[in-house]
């Protein structure tokens, strides 16, 4: 159990989108809950698109940018939709239990379909790049 799971989602989203949490909510495994909180509220697109902004706007808040990276999150994100996490009837603890990978080697992961020298890639931190490996799953 995670240090801000016990936060219902409507306030650790408001929370992280208003810089309020401790600086330790900038840290993977709540990368994931506001991403699966996105998920859950909006479309593909637009829960990738807010989550990537929230983040970076954490990251900026703390001093913190070169810790983002646009393209690994958006990646994350769009392998979460696949696994579930826009799934109303999957809870945030049983999409972790459902997806013990995202939470203990999200690196592995995103090396299915990502370099990491294409991660590493300047504008990799700051806009989208397409998969070098293998194509995300739709």
């Amino acid at each position: 159990m995670h240090a801000l799971d016990h936060l219902p989602d409507d306030e650790m989203l408001a929370g992280f989108l208003a810089f309020e949490l401790p600086p330790s909510a900038f840290d993977h495994h709540s990368h994931l809950r506001i991403a699966w909180i996105h998920l859950q509220r909006y479309p593909l697109d637009e829960a990738v698109r807010r989550t990537c902004e929230g983040i970076a706007g954490f990251a900026t808040h703390l001093g913190v940018t070169e810790k983002f990276n646009w393209t690994l999150t958006e990646a994350l994100i769009r392998v979460m939709a696949h696994a579930g996490a826009a799934d109303p009837a999957l809870g945030w603890q049983a999409f972790l239990d459902a997806n013990p990978e995202l939470r203990q080697n999200a690196r592995e992961v995103v090396a299915r379909y990502y370099s990491d020298e294409r991660l590493a890639l300047p504008e990799a931190r700051v806009h989208f790049l397409a998969p070098d490996r293998t194509a995300l799953p739709a």
